[in-house]
Parts: structure tokens; C-alpha cells; sequence
């Protein structure tokens, strides 16, 4: 496995392959004196790993070469430029048409494109006999519905397959199952039942802790003591209503813009000033116009001094005297005051324009999500959040960060300022907030944030991103230690991503990732053909307890499904699935269906190679 990156997902993949999968990993470092390089090069230095490390500015050929891609089975490209990772990804299918490509990429439209090209170049080798794709992931994407469902509880995990909508929904000790509940993920550990948004304990063996896919007496027994993850079939009627709630009706758009433009700032001292003036020179020419000069209707004593003084009018030259004297006073007054009201509009204009690119939410908001960072993640984070009708704050020191356009286009409040300035949160009105959402790309800063709301308002749902994950562990017992009644999150993006980049490098068909408190779940699609631990066992007898457990069956016809990242909930669905997600628990499993499943990670492994990884528990 080539792993070319650079910052935290590159690290958290290459631990990911090394100690749960047991794989012999390559990374191609830039440099290995940063903060990032530095935790990969210590990888290296383990005499207990077999990662490798090779250093290049950029993964041209010659680095790819170097770092064997011509013998790989699968690279992965993790830079956080989709042009970086989109010119490795044509340089690496052209060394080697059969390795097995993972590309990060933000550009979701761009990414679509890029694979169906190096798949159809992988096609000229299909003769090879070797497993050729390629799979563009974001890591936004991957780990949007874990922070979204953080920040609002209730909309759990959400997972599509074929049309059919699931979501992970929390099941406190001991309340009944719904009849929409298909089956028991996860028995939770023992810490904050009382409170299921903060199921997020690190897991820890034994009695109290997080036991993934648990047999069915577990489940029955601790269902009274301890949480529940439970996966939960999404009704069509919840769809139309999610879809109808996203659909923002274009005359609403336009009043709720309206409303918060600053139109005061065309009141300003400044401006009231200017034209206050010019009105009272007017006022004066009409009269003298009117008392020397009235040969004219009245209306016209103010309308030919309005054109002398922007010199619009014809030469009084065969008028009278005083018609002409007059003309030359509101011509030497248009010299003297038209550069003030030009610049006096300028300013107002620039004021407002200025002025309108934020807009504070209004004095009646509360009970909202206050989002932090509108860069890669905050943009996701706030277009699902949006998409599921949740009323949201935006706070971005940016003006051209990914995310603002969004939210404009939204009708989204927007601050363009520094959350950690002064006063910044009061205008987002965080004390009336339900949750903070803060996703910066400085760890420190968004740290500061949390301490801060923290000491304003002890009691609102905080949810931080954090790059290091072990920083975000004890972030996490920290902020609790401090406030045991609030409820405080902090994920690490890179270990949300890092499950699905590892799947797809190894060929596994994951459709999505659930994470599990500070675990996590892939629902993946198989052929049972082949598989010694499916093929001629019933339903019942192919659960492994911790390992896998049969979801829903079907027949293997046609390609495998897509994998789909769902906003929110989507609308309505058309069609039917092939798969029956009731399936008898006596059904057996023959070589022409196809089944989803639910694994952890390790488990996932030990069914598709047949191998218990052997350094699984070193880093688990």
C-alpha cells in the first residue's frame, strides 16, 4: 500500500493499514520536519512497523517509482490539492493500470469525472486477472454526518442503499425498541446514559464497555442498563417532509435578504449632511429664480437650477439677465458641492456593501446551531445542516472562504469576523444558541472558542473539530471534568475519514461509516459466493459476534450498489431495492445472493482475506 500525503489523514491512514489491517505501507512525505511528517517518520522509526518512508516535494513519476507503485496494490492520494491528487492519480495509472486508486478530492463534480476516466483506463487491463478501480472519496464528506448529528441530536448517522434511507439512532436504557428498528449495532459503554447525545466515551473492555455487534442475549440483557445503537429504516413520508423542508421558496429568499440588508447606513451623518446641503442650495436657487427670474411654471424654479448645478441644461444666453447671473451661481455650486455628494454616495455604497456581507441574526433568534469555519468541513457541515431545516449562525473571519457564497445564497445569518474578537459570539447570540459548532483549521483557536462559550454559557452543546485525536480524547475528558452537565464533543476529522480510505484501498465495497462513540462501524456490500463464512449458513449462523452481522439479502445480479452520501435525509425515492432487510434468521445463504452487512473494521478483514490481521491488537 502507497500512501502520498502530508498532514493528518495521511498518518491516521498509514496507522490505519498498519495496525488494523496488518498491510505493508509506503508513504511519500514532502518533508519529514513538520509536525505531521514527523508523526509518519516515528512510524518509520518503529522497529514493530513496517511502514516505509520516502521523501519527495511532490509525487511526480520519479517519486511514484521510487515508492513503488509499479508493484502496489493500491495508492493513496491524500494531498489537500485536487490538482495535486488529480495528476498523481493519471501519472500513477499510467506506471501501473492495475493498482487500486483512492483519491481525495474536494470538488465533488471534478472527482466524478476523474473516475470514470481512470476507470475506463484500468478497463485496457481487465485481462490482468487483478481487482482494478478507482475511488474518489472527501474526507468533508466522510465525516459531515458525524459532526452534523453531534450538533443536532436526533438526526443520528444516515446511511443509503438503492433508494432506501437508515439512520443510527441512540435507544436510551431501557426504552422499548421502535418497530422501525432493524436490527442492534451497538451496545454502549456505561458512562452518561442518561444523555444519548454523549455516547462518546473511548471504548474500553469489559462489562462497561462499548461492545460493536453484540449476540442477541447481550443486547437483551444490557438493553436496561446501557444505551443502544439501533439502526432504523427512514419512512418515505420523513423523506417528503425533509425534502419539502429543504426546498426554500424563492419569494421567502428574497424577503428574509432583504430584511437584513443595512439599509441604514444611506441614513448616516455623512450622507444626511451632503445632501442636506445640496437640497438647501436648491431650495435657495429656486427661490431667487422664482423672485428674478419667474417667467417660467413654478415646478420649472427647481427643475433648471437641478440641471445647472450637474450642468445638464442649455445656455441662458437669449434669456434675461438674471436667468443668466443665476445660471452661473448654480454652476460654481455644482463645482463645489457635486465632489462631496459623489464621494458622500461612494462611501455609503462601499458602507453598505461592506455592511451587507454580514448580517447578525435578529434579537428574537434562539434555540440555533452557531457554526464556526466556513472552510471545507464547515461548507458540508452547513449545506446538510441547512438541508435538514436547522435554523443556523455562520461565524467566518474570511470574506472568501469556500462557505460564505453558500451562505448568502442561504439567506444564512453571516458574521465576517474572528470568533475570538470580542463580542463576536454575543452578535451570534451564543447564550440563547442550542449547540456551537466549531470547525477552524487552528486547533488552538478552536480550543479558545470552546473555553470561552464554555464560561458564557455553560449549559449549550458543543461540538469542536480537532485534527489530533488524541488531543480531541482529552479535550474531551477535560471539558467534561469541567462541566459534567454540559455536553461536549470534539472529533478529529482524519479519524473519521481514515476508515473509508482504508476500505477502499484494500477493495472493500463500503457503502458508508457509522461511528461509535470514538469507534466506528462500515456497512459494506458482498457476494456471498466465496466466502466460506457466508455461503451455506443461515442468517443466524454467519453473525460473528463483534465482527459482522447480515443486515439484508439479496441477488447478486448486476454491478454491486453505489455508495451515496445522504444531506440529511433525501427526498423521495422511486424504484424498489433488491434487498429484503427483514430477512428469516433460518434463510439460507446461497452463492447467488448478495448480502449487506454491518463489520467493524478488523472483522471486515478477517472475512475478506480469511486472515486474522496480526498486529490488530498492538494498535487497536
Amino acid at each position: 500500500m502507497v500512501i502520498c500525503g502530508d498532514d493528518a489523514l495521511a498518518h491516521r491512514l498509514a496507522v490505519e493499514l498498519d495496525a488494523v489491517c496488518g498491510e505493508v505501507v509506503t508513504v511519500v512525505l514532502p518533508s519529514a520536519s513538520d509536525e505531521r511528517g514527523a508523526e509518519i517518520a516515528a512510524l518509520h522509526d518503529d522497529p514493530h512497523s513496517p511502514v516505509e518512508l520516502h521523501l519527495s516535494v511532490r509525487p511526480d513519476e520519479r517519486a511514484l517509482r521510487a515508492a513503488g507503485v509499479e508493484r502496489a496494490a493500491a495508492l493513496a492520494l491524500t494531498y489537500r490539492d485536487d490538482q495535486v491528487n488529480m495528476t498523481a492519480a493519471l501519472l500513477a495509472r499510467t506506471i501501473n493500470p492495475s493498482v487500486r486508486l483512492v483519491v481525495r478530492m474536494f470538488n465533488r463534480e471534478r472527482g466524478r469525472h476523474l473516475e470514470r476516466l481512470l476507470d475506463r483506463a484500468a478497463g485496457l487491463c481487465e485481462d490482468s486477472g487483478q481487482d482494478t478501480s478507482t475511488t474518489v472519496l472527501s474526507d468533508a464528506d466522510t465525516a459531515v454526518p458525524e459532526l452534523v448529528a453531534a450538533a443536532a441530536v436526533g438526526h443520528g448517522h444516515t446511511l443509503q442503499v438503492e433508494g432506501k434511507v437508515f439512520r443510527g439512532v441512540v435507544r436510551p436504557a431501557g426504552s422499548p425498541s421502535n418497530g422501525t428498528d432493524l436490527a442492534t449495532l451497538a451496545v454502549l459503554s456505561g458512562a452518561h446514559q442518561d444523555d444519548p447525545a454523549s455516547q462518546d466515551s473511548a471504548e474500553t473492555p469489559g462489562e462497561e464497555g462499548t461492545q460493536l455487534l453484540p449476540d442477541s442475549r447481550t443486547a437483551h440483557h444490557r438493553q436496561f442498563t446501557h444505551g443502544r445503537l439501533m439502526l432504523e429504516e427512514v419512512t418515505h413520508h420523513a423523506c417528503e417532509a425533509t425534502a419539502r423542508a429543504r426546498r426554500l421558496h424563492p419569494r421567502r429568499w428574497l424577503r428574509a435578504r432583504l430584511a437584513h440588508l443595512p439599509w441604514k447606513v444611506f441614513v448616516s451623518h455623512q450622507l444626511a449632511a451632503v445632501y442636506g446641503a445640496l437640497t438647501a442650495v436648491v431650495l435657495a436657487l429656486a427661490t431667487a429664480t422664482a423672485l428674478f427670474a419667474d417667467e417660467h411654471p413654478w415646478w420649472k424654479n427647481f427643475y433648471l437650477p437641478l440641471l445647472d448645478i450637474f450642468t445638464m441644461g442649455d445656455p441662458a444666453t437669449e434669456e434675461s439677465v438674471a436667468r443668466r447671473v443665476l445660471q452661473l451661481l448654480a454652476g460654481f455650486v455644482g463645482l463645489a458641492v457635486l465632489p462631496l455628494v459623489v464621494a458622500a454616495t461612494m462611501n455609503a455604497t462601499e458602507a453598505f456593501r461592506t455592511a451587507s456581507a454580514s448580517h447578525p441574526p435578529d434579537d428574537g433568534v434562539h434555540g440555533h446551531i452557531v457554526l464556526v469555519g466556513l472552510g471545507m468541513v464547515g461548507t458540508r457541515v452547513l449545506d446538510r445542516l441547512r438541508a435538514t431545516d436547522h435554523q443556523v449562525v455562520a461565524i467566518e473571519r474570511d470574506p472568501r472562504a469556500r462557505g460564505v457564497a453558500l451562505a448568502r445564497q442561504l439567506g444564512t445569518p453571516l458574521i465576517l469576523d474572528d470568533a475570538t474578537a470580542p463580542g463576536v459570539l454575543e452578535l451570534a447570540r451564543v447564550r440563547q444558541s442550542g449547540s456551537l459548532l466549531v470547525l477552524t483549521r487552528d486547533d488552538g483557536q478552536n480550543l479558545d472558542i470552546v473555553m470561552a462559550v464554555r464560561e458564557t454559557n455553560p449549559a449549550v452543546r458543543v461540538v469542536t473539530r480537532l485534527y489530533d485525536d488524541a488531543f480531541a480524547a482529552t479535550v474531551q475528558r477535560t471539558l467534561r471534568a469541567s462541566y459534567p452537565d454540559a455536553l461536549t464533543r470534539s472529533r478529529s476529522v482524519s479519524a473519521l475519514a481514515a476508515p473509508s480510505f482504508a476500505a477502499a484501498m484494500m477493495g472493500r465495497h463500503v457503502l458508508g461509516v457509522m461511528p461509535v462513540e470514538r469507534g466506528s462501524l462500515l456497512f459494506t456490500c458482498v457476494d456471498v459466493a466465496g466466502h466460506p463464512e457466508l455461503e451455506g449458513r443461515s442468517v443466524h449462523e454467519a453473525f460473528r459476534e463483534n465482527a459482522w452481522r447480515v443486515l439484508a439479502v439479496g441477488t447478486a445480479a448486476g454491478p454491486l450498489p453505489a455508495a451515496q452520501a445522504v444531506d440529511g435525509l433525501t427526498g423521495p425515492h422511486s424504484g424498489r431495492t433488491g434487498f429484503d432487510w427483514r430477512p428469516a434468521q433460518g434463510r439460507i445463504l446461497r452463492a447467488g445472493d448478495r448480502v449487506v452487512l454491518a463489520t467493524t473494521r478488523r472483522g471486515l478483514d478477517i472475512l475478506m482475506t480469511g486472515v486474522q490481521p496480526h498486529s490488530a491488537d498492538r494498535r487497536q
